[in-house]
């Protein structure tokens, strides 16, 4: 039987949230910013906070306002995020509420996570999954209890959330890795207007079936004591034994959808009258008056916490409002790499290398330098080593347990980055190709690239995301793609492109330390410089201590200084395998080009660009991407702006043809590309102005 200090503990709280809910209805004029209420919800949600401990993760959904109070949040700190207001705790105004992080030693760890639905469940998974490596191999860095308890991870999900087939990929990852998480699946039985039986063919319990491991279990989430019991039991099984579990809750919904979508738009009065008959906080004053406490003191604490409520929401109101000067803050975490070091070319050193092998070189070196270290994707494991065999040898020299496969989840190997880096891991993960990003792009773009902005610094994600990209050699329309005017549309993360060895082994050393996320894209054809004309792409490997840093383009081939002052001259913008179609395409035109690298491209060296272009007076920018609304255009367009009094001619740009895909025949490939002679042909009219 629970104690009744605890019952009183749990009933204050729902008379709390109870009241909260009812002072935002009533003041729906200055409750403007959309918001759910954790109605029907309280009891699962107190019963489960109580339990989890400092050294624990949790990751709630929009309506856990109750499990937040459990916690420790007082109304005032969550009526700040409702509002918006500069003090807010968690995004500083920047989300809505009941969207939470938090890193403290006195509550458990919250890492950010977006309103998508679901979507939080591989982050969180990817907690676990550091969790699970500092414990077995870096037990010194774990964070654990003050009597030495292991940390589970929490992970909050309403029922709707199952059907997404990302939550598929967290259960499956861990139930193969057999991960210490617990999923808690609140299901009040509506998907906004939307009914189970209209929506899903099993219920998360049933689901849980298909995952062997996944133990489960289906309890009374409006029973407050029932709730408190199995979650007790559920999270010690979990702290012990190391395994995923997963927990229905049946709860009624008692509240609105959210503040803009609300029950009578969508429901009769039968359903919500049958809800409200399970509403946890007359059942849990029923159990009360049952046991003894009078009905005063009961009447009393509802009284109190209507008073303290009002007061928390009075002074929230007063609170200040952000300062709009504020509004950039925090889109990135500060690096400490901020200019080139090391030795690139070592005394004595004649021998080329690739850059593919410059890559696995400059990852041995990191995982030997960093034990938290780890390196997972598809195929990148023991026995092949990556498709490319980029990390050919890596998993025999630093285990299995650093470097392994992962099955064909790109939104899993994307998203469980931020779980990691949360925990002090450092991912380095790899999709296979680049045209298969996309099933990763709702991590990549909802959860990783927003978790530093919107956890007001809290949260940078520390991750390199390796993707081979490029076509070459007849790869094909699903093999082929380039890609980075799509990624450069997501703002929070870097994007870098190395076109030779050295760089890539300099470039790969920033973009590991830099502590927000790092997209390397390596092309394909310069790894093993065996496309005609880039035999460039080779180079001395530069010392273990060689780094550059992102945002910085070289000058790999400048004009002589005679034709300079014939004013004949132009440069070249570009990067990857453009880098060597402008040194080819620049033979034709002796002393006359000027070729820039970009090397990154967000962060973009700005300063060098343009004043390169305005020494010249001419410019081209080169891309492997189709041209229509991409990167190129956009840089000719800021550089139009920037330079238009140094302008001889209109910014020239050349890519490939607008077509949908690459097609695998060699002659349509070259026929899509931008090649050599297509930019020989531009830069003589550019050179004719």
């Amino acid at each position: 039987m629970v104690q009744s200090d605890i019952l009183l503990k749990a009933y204050r709280y729902m008379c709390m949230a109870k009241a909260m809910a009812e002072t935002y209805d009533t003041n729906r004029s200055v409750c403007t910013y959309v918001h759910s209420t954790s109605r029907g919800h309280e009891a699962i949600q107190l019963a489960t906070a109580f339990q989890l401990l400092p050294c624990d993760f949790v990751s709630p959904y929009y309506r856990d306002e109750s499990l937040l109070l459990g916690l420790g949040f007082s109304p005032y700190q969550l009526m700040l995020q409702l509002l918006a207001k500069a003090t807010d705790p968690f995004t500083a105004g920047r989300a809505y509420y009941s969207h939470p992080n938090y890193k403290g030693s006195d509550k458990p760890t919250i890492i950010h996570q977006s309103s998508a639905t679901g979507m939080q469940a591989i982050p969180t998974t990817g907690i676990a999954q550091g969790i699970h490596f500092l414990e077995k191999h870096l037990p010194e860095r774990l964070k654990t209890g003050a009597r030495g308890e292991l940390p589970i991870v929490l992970c909050s999900l309403g029922d709707g959330s199952i059907t997404e087939g990302e939550v598929s990929e967290a259960f499956q990852f861990a139930v193969l890795k057999k991960l210490p998480v617990i999923f808690l699946v609140q299901d009040n039985q509506w998907g906004i207007s939307a009914r189970a039986a209209e929506t899903r063919a099993m219920d998360a319990y049933e689901y849980a079936a298909g995952f062997p491991g996944m133990e489960r279990v289906r309890i009374d989430g409006s029973n407050f004591e029932e709730s408190f019991d199995a979650m007790k039991r559920i999270i010690q099984y979990v702290r012990q034994n190391r395994g995923p579990y997963l927990v229905q809750a049946a709860v009624p919904l008692l509240g609105h959808h959210t503040s803009g979508v609300r029950k009578e738009f969508y429901r009769d009065q039968n359903d919500i009258a049958l809800h409200q008959e399970r509403d946890p906080g007359p059942l849990l004053k029923k159990r009360l008056l049952d046991i003894g406490i009078s009905e005063n003191e009961l009447n009393l604490i509802a009284s109190e916490t209507a008073a303290e409520v009002a007061a928390h929401f009075k002074n929230a109101i007063a609170a200040p409002d952000p300062d709009p000067a504020t509004v950039s803050d925090h889109v990135f975490a500060p690096t400490t790499v901020l200019e080139e070091k090391g030795t690139r070319l070592p005394t004595g050193a004649t021998e080329k290398i690739m850059m593919v092998d410059a890559a696995l070189y400059a990852i041995r070196e990191i995982m030997e330098e960093y034990p938290e270290a780890i390196l997972y994707g598809e195929d990148v494991g023991k026995r092949l080593g990556g498709v490319f065999r980029e990390t050919a040898t890596l998993a025999s020299v630093f285990g299995e347990h650093r470097v392994y496969n992962t099955a064909i989840q790109e939104a899993y190997i994307i998203g469980s980055t931020i779980g990691m880096s949360a925990v002090g891991c450092k991912p380095i993960v790899e999709v296979q190709f680049a045209d298969y990003i996309f099933p990763g792009f709702n991590q990549l773009v909802t959860e990783v690239a927003k978790s530093c902005y919107l956890s007001n610094g809290k949260f940078p994600v520390q991750a390199l995301i390796r993707v081979p990209i490029g076509a070459y050699g007849g790869g094909g329309p699903y093999h082929s793609g380039s890609i980075e005017s799509l990624l450069l549309n997501i703002k929070g993360i870097k994007v870098v492109y190395p076109s030779n060895a050295a760089d890539m082994k300099g470039l790969m050393k920033a973009a590991f330390l830099d502590p927000n996320p790092v997209l390397m894209l390596e092309h394909k054809g310069l790894y093993w410089s065996k496309v005609p004309g880039t035999e460039g792409a080779k180079s001395i490997e530069p010392a273990s201590d060689y780094i550059i840093p992102l945002g910085k383009g070289k000058i790999v081939q400048d004009t002589d200084e005679m034709t300079m002052k014939t004013g004949n001259t132009c440069c070249i913008i570009t990067y990857g395998m453009g880098v060597y179609w402008s040194l080819a395409a620049a033979k034709e035109f002796p002393g006359q080009i000027t070729i820039i690298d970009l090397r990154s491209l967000y962060p973009l060296d700005e300063d060098l660009i343009y004043e390169q272009v305005k020494r010249h007076g001419r410019c081209l920018v080169l891309t492997e991407e189709s041209l229509n609304n991409s990167f190129a255009e956009a840089l000719s367009g800021r550089i139009a702006q920037q330079c238009f009094r140094y302008l001889d001619a209109p910014v020239s740009v050349v890519g490939s043809l607008d077509l949908p895909a690459v097609p695998i025949n060699l002659r349509l490939e070259a026929a899509m590309l931008p090649g050599v002679s297509k930019l020989s042909s531009k830069i003589q009219q550019l050179l004719s102005y």
